[in-house]
C-alpha cells in the first residue's frame, strides 16, 4: 500500500465529519475506502443522534417526575400496579392539557382496551405535537422530533428494574429516593437501542434513495461510476442533514418546536451535497483530461523535435560520410595518377 493510500485510511471519525460538511471534493477519496468504512461511519453518526435523543428523553423524564410528584400528591387519584397491569381509581379518562404538562397532552385511561379508542387517543396527541397515553398495560409516547409514536410495555420496562407491584405512595417514595437513577439508566438504554435501530434503518433507506438519484445524475453528467461508490458518497452526503436533525432534537428537548417541512429539507440538503460532489468530480475529470491532452500534445511536440533532430543528425552523418568517402576516393585517384606517370628518359 502506498503512503498516500495509508494516509487516506488514517482519517479519523471527526475529520470525516468535518470533511463531509466542508470539503465535498473529499467524497471520492472517502467513498474509495469501501462500503465497510461507510457503514462504520454512518453507524457512529446515528449513534450520536440516538445518544442526544436518549439524553433528552432522560431529561424530560426527570422534569416529568418532578412535576409528577407534586401532581400525584395533590391531585391524582389512587392507583395500583401488579403483574404488568396498571389500575387507576377512575372510571373516566384523565386528560392533562399541553399547557399544564411538560411533555404535551397526557391522556390516562386504564379501563379501555378498545383499539379504536386508543387510536383516537393516539391521533389526539399527534395533533397536539407531543404527549403521552397511559393505558393499563403500556404507555405511548409522542415527541415532536420523532415520527410516529413509541410504545413501552410496563412489564418489560419495570421488570428490568425488578418492580412487579406498587401503589401511589410507593411511587412517590421511590421517586424521592436515589433508586430512581436505575429508572433513568433503563430509559436511556431502551430509548438508545430503539432510536439507534430506527434511525439507522431510516438513514440507510434515505441513502439508497439518494444513491438512485445520484446514479441517474452520473448518467446526466456522463461519468462512469459504480453504484456502490455512489452509495458510499450518499452516506457522507447525509452528514449535515443528520447533524441538523441532532440540533432539531436538542432544541425540542427544551422547546416544543415543530418544523413542518423538516424531512423535505433533510433530503434536499443531502441531495445538494451529492449532486455537487458528482459535478465536482465531473469538473475534476474534465480538468485531468485537459491536462492529459496538453501532456500528449507536449509529448508529440517533443517527439517531432526528437525526430527532426535525429533526421538532422542522420543527414549530417551521411554528409560527413560522403565527404570522408570523397576524400578517400580523391586520395586513391591521386595515388593512381602518381603510379601511372610516364618516364621521359626511358621513352
Amino acid at each position: 500500500m502506498s503512503e498516500e493510500k495509508q494516509e487516506k485510511t488514517k482519517i479519523g471519525f471527526f475529520q470525516k465529519v468535518w470533511d463531509s460538511i466542508t470539503k465535498i471534493e473529499k467524497y471520492p477519496d472517502m467513498a474509495a475506502q469501501g462500503l465497510g468504512k461507510a457503514f462504520s461511519y454512518i453507524g457512529k453518526v446515528v449513534a450520536i443522534l440516538a445518544i442526544v435523543l436518549s439524553l433528552g428523553m432522560v431529561y424530560q423524564t426527570y422534569q416529568i417526575l418532578q412535576e409528577g410528584i407534586q401532581y400525584l400528591q395533590n391531585e391524582f387519584p389512587e392507583f395500583t400496579y401488579k403483574e404488568g397491569i396498571l389500575d387507576v381509581s377512575s372510571e373516566q379518562r384523565w386528560t392533562i392539557l399541553e399547557d399544564n404538562s411538560y411533555i404535551g397532552r397526557t391522556i390516562i385511561d386504564t379501563k379501555t382496551e378498545d383499539e379504536q379508542t386508543i387510536n383516537q387517543y393516539r391521533n389526539e396527541i399527534q395533533k397536539a405535537g407531543s404527549g403521552m397515553i397511559i393505558l393499563k398495560d403500556r404507555v405511548i409516547l409522542k415527541n415532536a422530533a420523532v415520527t410516529g409514536t413509541i410504545n413501552y410495555n410496563y412489564g418489560e420496562i419495570l421488570g428490568q428494574m425488578g418492580m412487579t407491584e406498587f401503589t401511589k405512595q410507593t411511587v412517590i417514595d421511590y421517586m424521592n429516593s436515589s433508586q430512581v437513577i436505575t429508572l433513568y439508566v433503563s430509559i436511556f438504554l431502551t430509548i438508545f437501542i430503539y432510536s439507534f435501530i430506527m434511525y439507522l434503518l431510516t438513514t440507510l433507506s434515505n441513502a439508497v434513495f439518494l444513491s438512485v438519484f445520484g446514479y441517474l445524475t452520473t448518467w446526466i453528467a456522463r461519468i462512469k461510476m459504480r453504484f456502490v461508490a455512489v452509495f458510499n458518497m450518499s452516506i457522507y452526503a447525509l452528514t449535515l442533514s443528520i447533524f441538523l436533525n441532532v440540533l432539531y432534537v436538542a432544541i425540542n428537548i427544551f422547546i416544543d418546536f415543530n418544523m413542518e417541512y423538516f424531512q423535505v429539507m433533510y433530503i434536499s440538503v443531502a441531495a445538494i451535497y451529492l449532486v455537487a460532489a458528482i459535478f465536482l468530480l465531473k469538473t475534476e475529470f474534465m480538468k485531468r483530461q485537459m491536462e492529459l491532452m496538453k501532456l500528449a500534445e507536449a509529448q508529440e511536440i517533443v517527439r517531432k523535435e526528437m525526430e527532426e533532430k535525429e533526421e538532422q543528425e542522420r543527414q549530417e552523418k551521411e554528409k560527413e560520410e560522403r565527404k570522408k568517402k570523397d576524400k578517400e576516393e580523391e586520395k586513391k585517384d591521386n595515388k593512381t595518377g602518381e603510379n601511372g606517370e610516364p618516364q621521359g628518359s626511358n621513352a
